[in-house]
């Protein structure tokens, strides 16, 4: 019995990682929502989410102001932006940095999750429970939006 000629298999590539994919569909979508801040100022429009524990209890949240610091910013008005929500504010560029970073390691082609040490997430925790409760004692009333 005769074998026939031998043909070699294609070689089967592994899909490119969907990740970079969303990162790039995410940052499309926050584009799309800083032109819609950008173009209708939070204070003048109501089509914009209202704040559910501010408006049962009355005391300001963590994110509470965060769309008009996002409004101001866009505008160049940074420290109206920090009286809206000064830890927004101060939390942006250490996001920033930490998302160039994901996407660089992700074009080099190295494998990288989005991880954090338990200790930052506990960190950041800490320090957004101080900053809530302070924004809503009377003596730091510069901290309220």
């Amino acid at each position: 019995m005769q074998a026939g000629p031998q043909t070699i298999p294609p070689k089967i590539t592994t899909p490119p990682s969907l990740t970079l994919f969303a990162v790039a569909v995410l940052g499309l979508a926050a584009l799309g929502v800083s032109a819609v801040v950008f173009f209708f100022n939070p204070s003048a429009y109501v089509f914009y989410p209202t704040c559910q524990f501010h408006a049962l209890t009355g005391l300001y949240c963590t994110g509470c102001g965060g769309t008009r610091a996002v409004y101001q910013l866009l505008h160049g008005h940074v420290l109206s932006a920090l009286k809206d929500n000064a830890l927004f504010v101060l939390a942006l560029p250490i996001l920033a940095v930490w998302g160039v970073r994901f996407v660089v390691q992700q074009l080099r082609n190295r494998q990288t999750a989005l991880q954090l040490r338990p200790k930052w997430v506990w960190l950041f925790l800490a320090v957004a429970l101080v900053f809530t409760v302070l924004r809503n004692l009377p003596a730091f009333s510069w901290l309220s939006p």
